[in-house]
């Protein structure tokens, strides 16, 4: 029996996401899910919120990210196991789910190991847009894997940079970066340390993968009027900063009980006042408030930035065809005899 339309559920590839992202262009991409992430933080009152579910292990950890609305349904299935590079794997890897609230169907099933990168890169940019000074030109890079490219290629296209200084203790990863962004038209400046690549930054983003309470900038290493993009502490145990910035610094969050527990303010007491990011792009709140603040957007991903990026594949399956449509669910000519198309399917 040829299953029936309704029954087939779109899914994107790794390849399709890739097709995708070249069809429509990277910048655009990012930019097009900054859009619809800036837009649902619009409608953040109308989400079903809940920090992430994560099962913990001494070397990473496996999550559940859930989220919905009104009319649609999304969850993502992520790792963060930084040993993984050593054995020659992804630090991490995602697939994701967008279903109906009306039918409880999925509507589209996706690979979300690139489209989380493009998404975590989407937020930074939107959130620095915000937040960082304004006429900031050029972002320090500290930890150049992975995401990084991701990262600098949003700020150019959302917020204008035209210089990336970049930095890792991993010298193969400077050059990586560097060559993959050759051709960008961004400025690229590798750095032999942190402290050289901070120097002249407006904006200065860490992403390391280290899953440890480090000190990747030093109280002393942060003068007035920055913008810090901390991407990478986003678990328990995982920090970058020295707590001392924190305590300097007008923190802006996602979600503060999901933050308080993996990002930064791990570090701080459990009442120590934040910022929602939904709040300064609904004008409940104000971002920056002087030219010499130093702004931090403590950012652990959350599911409704997901949900958004999700919603953005789930409108260019239909743009540009690029899917799989997969047998997913049971249909039954009578619903109630799921037994008897089992029975039939035997001839």
């Amino acid at each position: 029996m040829m299953p029936s339309d309704k029954a087939l559920v779109p899914f994107v590839s790794v390849d399709h996401m890739m097709q995708m992202v070249h069809r429509v262009g990277l910048a655009r991409m990012i930019t097009r899910i900054a859009d619809a992430i800036e837009d649902d933080f619009r409608r953040w009152e109308s989400f079903d919120k809940t920090p992430r579910v994560a099962a913990h292990s001494p070397v990473g950890v496996i999550e559940l990210m859930p989220t919905a609305n009104d009319t649609l349904y999304a969850f993502k299935y992520v790792n963060g196991h930084p040993k993984n590079t050593t054995d020659g794997l992804q630090t991490v890897t995602a697939f994701g789910l967008l279903a109906d609230m009306h039918t409880g169907y999925p509507v589209l099933l996706s690979e979300m190991t690139l489209l989380t990168a493009l998404r975590t890169a989407a937020m930074s940019a939107l959130a620095a847009r915000y937040l960082a000074p304004e006429g900031a030109d050029t972002m320090a890079m500290i930890g150049n894997g992975a995401q990084a490219e991701f990262q600098s290629i949003a700020m150019q296209a959302i917020c204008g940079i035209t210089t990336v200084r970049l930095y890792d203790k991993d010298p193969a990863a400077t050059a990586k970066c560097a060559a993959n962004l050759a051709g960008t038209g961004l400025k690229v400046v590798p750095c032999d340390s942190a402290e050289a690549a901070i120097e002249g930054a407006q904006i200065l983003t860490t992403c390391t993968a280290d899953k440890q309470y480090a000190t990747i900038l030093t109280d002393n290493m942060v003068g007035s009027g920055v913008h810090i993009n901390a991407i990478g502490g986003d678990c328990p145990g995982k920090t970058e900063l020295a707590n001392a910035i924190l305590h300097r610094s007008s923190i802006f969050v996602e979600y503060p009980p999901q933050t308080r527990i993996e990002g930064e303010i791990q570090q701080l007491d459990p009442d120590h006042p934040v910022t929602e990011v939904w709040q300064v792009i609904t004008g409940a709140a104000k971002g920056r408030r002087d030219a010499r603040e130093i702004t931090l957007f403590d950012s652990v991903g959350f599911a409704i930035e997901d949900f958004s990026a999700l919603r953005v594949v789930h409108d260019l399956t239909r743009e540009t065809g690029l899917n799989l449509p997969l047998d997913l669910l049971a249909d039954p000519d009578n619903p109630r005899d799921l037994y008897g198309m089992l029975m039939r399917a035997a001839g």
